[in-house]
């Protein structure tokens, strides 16, 4: 296989760097270490080689292969020896004066025509370029890692980039079995800064005691599908990655309350309470075995009180089915009887809100999240009010787990969790969309590639409703009074033509 780039220089050779150099030599290309550390460039080539030897062993590379593969690297011991290379990519310190200084000293060296690219997933392109001569050969090209296992990059054109620089390295990547998505040079490009509202806004959530961590990872677990809750994610990467991060974004976008950190995970960073490598994190860890709290158990009623629904709740009539499925006593009266437990389904409101405007007695009030169908969910999620009644609060409980699926219930609050998280989501989805930092297609691929979710933001949205999504922040902003709930324009157009999210402008 004729790579696109025949000769390639990776400066900085930590698992970044060893990943990038790992898939180059994979593509066909004559690979050049360089690191300024003593040692690290040769310790990155026998790293390279115990990996190749695995693969071996699983039957998944030829030994005469892995000859082939290793004899394309080649470790250097100054920039000099990069000269000739048809691209070099940096992976070194996230410092911006840093690869400013690297890049000034190598353009000099290498050919006219060699490719600059940075490995930078957090920093300006345009700026790591401002000080070359010839900026148009420069770009970002980012990588997750593990390089050989996250099989998504992003190509970040700096204001100066050429669109065929840009196009190489999207050519180059997909030798490498990646899948290439394009990006404006914007704080966080795409996946990093549309997995903001995944963690900030679960982090709210717990902030108002509406759940304890456990519960706010198994809801969006169980209820949307993602691989891993937010509490979990935020110990697996450790809080001294993920916060500054968090504040990073929030900076860069001067101080947009989309992106707003959380006091919690500052405190948490401030006391080396980090996540799972520490041993301690918003769970605690033994053996590297994260201590999860039991649910809570199933409360035993001895009977269980008639059901009287809300006329303005979200999927009634499924909700209706549901109860009916579940043995329910149902009324279907006008107003409730005086024993009646009360139900709500409210998008974006809160249960004391639905309460005191519909007129219903609050004690007996109970709100269950009818956001997506319930057959698509492995868990149901109530919401009491300030004023519920623990026997009300415990019959739902029963009720909504007879069939055996799995409850949570939660405190009251504008939006239920999945509903404020996934909200979010959509929302600075929108809002890159409007920026034009990417395409809707790029967006959608990059976050599940990039982040795991199960299907990309806008996808997510259509399976909603971008009526339902638009409902739902509207009444958060209502209930909050907060600029961070407001619609993107982007949002807003669509849902009120009826258009799927994922469609493309002419």
């Amino acid at each position: 296989m004729q790579a696109i780039f025949p000769s390639v220089g990776v400066i900085g050779t930590g698992a970044m760097g060893r990943g990038i150099a790992q898939m180059a030599a994979q593509a066909g290309s004559e690979v050049r270490l360089y690191d300024v550390q003593a040692g690290a460039a040769q310790a990155a080539k026998d790293s390279l080689w115990n990996t190749w030897s695995k693969l071996v062993a699983k039957n998944k590379l030829g030994s005469e292969e892995q000859t082939a593969l290793i004899s394309r690297i080649s470790v250097i011991d100054s920039l000099q020896a990069l000269e000739g290379c048809a691209m070099v990519i940096e992976a070194v310190v996230e410092r911006l004066d840093i690869k400013q200084q690297l890049f000034a000293e190598l353009e000099p060296i290498v050919g006219p025509d060699t490719v600059l690219a940075t490995n930078t997933s957090s920093l300006s392109v345009t700026a790591i370029a401002a000080a070359l001569t010839h900026p148009e050969r420069f770009a970002g090209f980012h990588f997750f890692n593990p390089v050989p296992l996250m099989r998504v990059v992003e190509i970040i054109a700096g204001l100066r980039s050429s669109a065929v620089v840009c196009e190489q390295l999207a050519e180059f990547a997909k030798q490498f079995g990646h899948t290439p998505v394009s990006a404006q040079d914007t704080p966080g490009f795409i996946v990093n800064h549309a997995g903001r509202g995944y963690g900030t806004e679960a982090l709210r959530v717990v902030g108002e005691r509406v759940a304890d961590f456990a519960t706010i990872d198994r809801i969006l677990r169980d209820q949307i599908g993602f691989k891993l809750g937010p509490f979990e994610l935020m110990d697996l990467t450790a809080l001294d990655v993920s916060h500054p991060v968090m504040e990073s974004i929030y900076r860069q976008y001067f101080d947009e309350p989309r992106y707003r950190p959380s006091v919690i995970t500052a405190q948490r960073l401030a006391g080396g309470v980090l996540g799972k490598k520490t041993g301690a994190g918003f769970y605690r860890y033994e053996q590297g075995v994260a201590q999860i709290p039991p649910e809570p158990a199933i409360p035993t009623i001895p009977s269980l009180p008639p059901v009287w629904v809300s006329p303005k709740a979200a999927r009634r009539t499924e909700l209706y089915q549901l109860l009916k499925t579940l043995g329910a006593q149902i009324e279907t009266t006008a107003a409730p009887s005086s024993g009646a437990l009360i139900l709500v389904a409210p998008l974006g409101l809160d249960v004391t809100t639905l309460a005191a405007v519909e007129r219903l007695d609050a004690s007996r009030t109970v709100g269950i999240d009818m956001m997506l169908e319930d057959a698509s969910t492995r868990r149901r999620v109530l919401a009491t009010n300030p004023a519920t009644r623990i026997d009300m609060r415990d019959a739902a409980h029963a009720l909504f787990a007879k069939d055996g699926k799995a409850v949570s219930v939660v405190r009251d609050s504008g939006g239920f969790v999945s509903q404020r998280v996934v909200a979010t989501i959509i929302n600075i989805a929108a809002d890159m969309c409007q920026q034009g930092v990417c395409t809707p297609k790029d967006l959608d691929l990059a976050v599940t590639l990039g982040l795991g979710y199960p299907v990309g933001p806008l996808a997510l949205g259509d399976r909603i409703g971008p009526t339902n999504v638009l409902e739902i922040l509207f009444n958060m902003q209502t209930v909050y009074g907060d600029p961070r709930y407001r619609p993107s324009p982007w949002l807003r157009r669509r849902g009120a033509l009826g258009l799927s999210l994922a469609h493309e402008e002419i």
